[in-house]
């Protein structure tokens, strides 16, 4: 029997007009450094990177539900740019503490996001927004001269956590879920004592 297999990005998506405002400057670094790769990624914080058999998907989702439900919503500032040398610049995120607990809370997730020893999930341990990856050394090396002396400086509020899916080895993540963060710490509680 061959199960269906799903690419997963668990993500954290600026708001809209911020979101327009990064891709802009994506547009402008496709159009200048001839990388139109750059414009295929919506600006996004990724969490979690992970493939797993579709028939799975509603352990995980409720899991991931749960933990955005007693989570609060929390405020990003984004500021300036950073590189990884030779192939890749993005958003520097100045890290919250709130990020960092929402991130050691997702790795109790592990055990259902793990279909077998081959697709072992990646958690990302240094967020960024990605302006372009895969770079080739002319691009990386003039692009980043030019971002490297760009201020860039805003914060957004962090609502709700994205699950993004597609087949594996498909083009395009589609919105799976959406996973409001609510802040129901009393909830979780009354419903632990019962």
């Amino acid at each position: 029997m061959n199960e269906l297999i799903n690419e997963y990005l668990l993500v954290i998506q600026p708001n809209e007009d911020l979101c327009e405002r990064i891709m802009t400057m994506k547009q402008h670094f496709a159009g200048n450094y001839q990388c139109p790769q750059a414009t295929h990624i919506k600006p996004q914080i990724t969490l979690i990177k992970f493939s797993h058999y579709e028939m799975a998907e509603s352990r995980f989702v409720n899991r991931f539900r749960n933990i955005a439900a007693v989570n609060a919503p929390f405020k990003i500032t984004l500021n300036d740019f950073g590189s990884l040398p030779a192939h890749t610049i993005y958003i520097n995120i100045q890290t919250t503490n709130q990020l960092t607990v929402l991130s050691k809370e997702l790795r109790q997730v592990q055990a259902f996001i793990l279909p077998d020893k081959q697709n072992k999930p990646h958690f990302i341990t240094e967020p960024l927004i990605n302006i372009a990856h895969k770079l080739l050394p002319w691009q990386y090396e003039k692009g980043w001269l030019e971002l490297s002396n760009t201020h860039f400086n805003t914060s957004f509020i962090v609502n709700e956590l994205l699950l993004l899916k597609r087949k594996q080895g498909g083009n395009g993540y589609k919105i799976s879920e959406r996973f409001p963060l609510l802040n129901n710490v009393k909830r979780l509680e009354q419903a632990s004592m019962f």
